[in-house]
């Protein structure tokens, strides 16, 4: 992560822990000539735009008064949406049984990019049903080798 990055999640825990929110993501990406600092929250029955609207009025008023970034930017504090990025090993933990999607830094039986159930994360090993053809293939797959996770929609 980037020092920003870091710093804005020191900033913004209490703020969620206060509202008893999680933090999803983080990002800070220069799009054209604009820079976005991005906030991804969360509760388990999902967050509305008034929890959003509050953060990011709480954050910006500690952004303004510690002054860290300095060009402008644009303040987005959103819930991660239904394909949710899967980050740390308790995010893996709770898409147990649910459908993900995961690309890997190197090919797992051939594929970079992977999609199916989430069976179990058992000693940092991914275990992941998928449709092969007519059958149902289950695959192991080492959390290190993940390189993006998120949870898929299903049909």
């Amino acid at each position: 992560m980037s020092k920003v990055t870091d710093l804005v999640e020191k900033l913004a825990e209490p703020i969620l822990d206060d509202m008893g929110l999680e933090l999803v993501d983080i990002e800070y990406v220069k799009e054209g000539k604009n820079w976005f600092l991005r906030l991804f929250i969360d509760k388990e029955t999902g967050v509305d735009i008034e929890e959003c609207g509050l953060v990011s009025e709480r954050l910006s008023a500690q952004l303004d008064e510690m002054d860290p970034i300095p060009h402008n930017y644009f303040l987005e504090v959103s819930s991660p949406g239904a394909e949710r990025p899967l980050k740390k090993e308790k995010d893996f933990v709770k898409a147990i049984g649910k459908m993900i999607h995961i690309n890997t830094y190197e090919p797992i039986d051939g594929n970079k990019s992977i999609e199916g159930r989430l069976i179990a994360l058992d000693n940092e090993i991914l275990t992941i049903e998928m449709k092969e053809k007519t059958r149902i293939k289950k695959i192991e797959l080492p959390l290190n080798k993940v390189s993006k996770a998120r949870l898929a929609v299903e049909f």
